[in-house]
């Protein structure tokens, strides 16, 4: 089989795009299957994932995501930004409506967050605190700023979106050490506590309006952004009175920054991640999965939006000097 590939990335969080919206060529067993053979960064081609775009009865199209592992993902934010600009170039549309695992969300064009990079805005609900949405066994309801005695004496905070995470506010000093690997790692492998695993995030607050965001990803390990952890700490820094609900935060990462918007209406909560969605390489490939090969027929670069991300990089590299 022949297959189009578009590697694309949101703050460096790469992926593969392989469009089904006309043609489902799939299984459920064969999409995990070609993410274990293609995202393989020695063997493969090289990603965090592969994001399937498919054709939605309701709305303007569906997204799949296939973590490097080859486990599904309910949501990927910064898949979804690479998504949301894929189906509106493809439509010729500004906004659209993308159907996810367990929400239908709502993704536009932005002005550039530097430069001329490719901008989208994408919702990012819903939300819930409650430890069952996660799920984390604990004898209680929720856990807001609280310690895990079984993990450690940093303070933690709980929240799907729906992916689950756990998002910790932490010191300098705790961001450079391996406290987040030896914990993230004994989270996600079997456990009494996350019986699915969770995403890990240490957040540093950097000045007012600004914040960086470390993530251990469930099913890829430490990733250089990832979009609902992203969101997630903003949220998190918002309700702890560290950021403004409605007020705009820079969140920087390894891979770059993004900008977030958390909104708090009644009892309910969303979040707005607004980034790149850069594409870097158009691939052209000959597949045969029955025997987990593929080749090469094609590779192209896509040199200009390489060099524009590179821009914010330098950015972010110069303020995160500043602070860490």
């Amino acid at each position: 089989m022949i297959l189009e590939l578009l590697k694309c990335h949101g703050s460096n969080n790469d992926f593969l795009i392989i469009d089904e919206m006309t043609n489902p060529l799939f299984t459920e067993q064969q999409r995990s299957e070609l993410a274990l053979l293609l995202c393989n960064r020695e063997k493969g081609v090289g990603a965090d994932g592969i994001l399937f775009v498919l054709g939605s009865e309701d709305f303007d199209a569906k997204m799949r995501v296939f973590n490097a592992d080859g486990s599904e993902a309910s949501m990927c934010g910064n898949g979804l930004r690479c998504v949301a600009r894929y189906v509106c170039e493809k439509l010729s549309i500004q906004s659209a409506v993308i159907e996810t695992m367990k929400a239908n969300l709502e993704v536009n064009e932005r002005e550039s967050i530097l430069g001329e990079i490719p901008t989208y805005q994408v919702e990012i609900s819903p939300v819930s605190f409650e430890l069952k949405d996660l799920p984390l066994i604990l004898n209680q309801k929720t856990l807001i700023d609280e310690p895990i005695q079984e993990l450690s004496e940093i303070k933690f905070t709980a929240v799907a979106v729906p992916n689950p995470h756990l998002i910790g506010i932490v010191t300098k000093d705790q961001i450079q050490s391996n406290i987040q690997k030896e914990l993230s790692e004994k989270v996600n492998t079997p456990n009494e506590l996350f019986p699915d695993g969770v995403n890990v995030s240490f957040v540093k607050p950097l000045q007012e309006g600004s914040i960086f965001v470390r993530t251990f990803e469930r099913g890829v390990g430490f990733t250089n952004a990832c979009g609902t952890a992203m969101s997630a700490s903003t949220l998190v820094t918002c309700l702890l009175g560290l950021n403004e609900f409605e007020q705009p935060v820079d969140v920087f990462n390894p891979g770059g920054k993004v900008r977030c918007i958390a909104h708090k209406v009644d009892d309910s909560f969303k979040i707005d991640l607004i980034g790149n969605a850069t594409f870097t390489h158009r691939i052209q490939i000959e597949v045969q999965l029955e025997q987990q090969v593929f080749s090469y027929v094609k590779k192209e670069e896509i040199t200009k939006e390489i060099s524009q991300y590179k821009n914010l990089e330098e950015h972010s590299k110069q303020v995160l000097n500043e602070w860490l």
